[in-house]
């Protein structure tokens, strides 16, 4: 297989902050200051990163239940996921390694999680498009971050498999293109992802724009009583508490 020069992924952040990807320009590059390997971040265990990072988003929340804080992280953290492996599939044709042994991470106080990614030369990925989307996002960083997320507090699989499904479908609310629906539609219509939610929506460039209804629901309804049921949640009020 022939080798293809790094993609420009500065493409990614005009799209806006949940798309955009830093990387290495050359070999030998560090990332800058504050970033920290991703499989640190992942690292189990009650005093590991991400532990830390559900505590820190229940008293953000104010909320005393860790599942409700984690599945709220969860969403955010795939959200960003799913943003980058859209936006480089979609505007790039390429897939970046966010692997936990490749991507570094960076916390801020407010607003997305930061990615940065060594440089690599590396050779082209004969294909299809659909199938390396699916096969990286899908089944590689969607499935470590779930793991990740498990091993710190206990949620249930479809709770997950549908936030992974919600993350899709708003990162495609943003970048409507045919390729990016395309490679959306058929990420939701096959294992794991298959029966997650409906996906509608007009024809692309329409005022319409693009639907989803999710089959479960993420949580956000219990950090408090004000807190409604989010656009694409099963549920059109929040539901009795017991």
């Amino acid at each position: 297989m022939s080798e293809t020069p790094p993609p420009d992924y500065g493409r990614l952040a005009a799209v806006g902050p949940y798309f955009a990807l830093d990387a290495a320009t050359a070999p030998g590059q560090d990332p800058p200051p504050g970033f920290r390997p991703l499989r640190e971040f992942y690292a189990p265990g009650p005093d590991g990163p991400l532990t830390d990072r559900v505590r820190e988003v229940a008293r953000r929340l104010g909320t005393d239940e860790p599942r409700v804080a984690a599945s709220v992280l969860h969403l955010g953290l795939a959200a960003r996921f799913c943003s980058v492996g859209l936006g480089a599939a979609a505007l790039l044709g390429e897939l970046p390694d966010l692997g936990p042994g490749r991507a570094w991470v960076r916390v801020p106080e407010q607003g997305p999680i930061d990615l940065w990614l060594p440089y690599r030369h590396a050779p082209a990925d004969p294909a299809p498009l659909a199938e390396r989307f699916r096969r990286t996002v899908v089944e590689g960083w969607l499935a470590d971050l779930a793991a990740a997320v498990r091993s710190a507090v206990p949620l249930s699989g479809g709770l997950l498999r549908g936030n992974a499904a919600s993350a899709l479908a708003g990162a495609l609310r943003v970048l409507d293109t045919p390729v990016a629906r395309a490679l959306v539609a058929e990420a939701l219509d096959r294992p794991p992802l298959a029966g997650t939610g409906t996906l509608t929506g007009a024809p692309t460039g329409t005022s319409a724009g693009t639907a989803f209804r999710r089959n479960s629901c993420c949580l956000y309804y219990r950090t408090g009583p004000q807190a409604g049921v989010c656009g694409d949640c099963c549920f059109t009020r929040p539901p009795g508490r017991r």
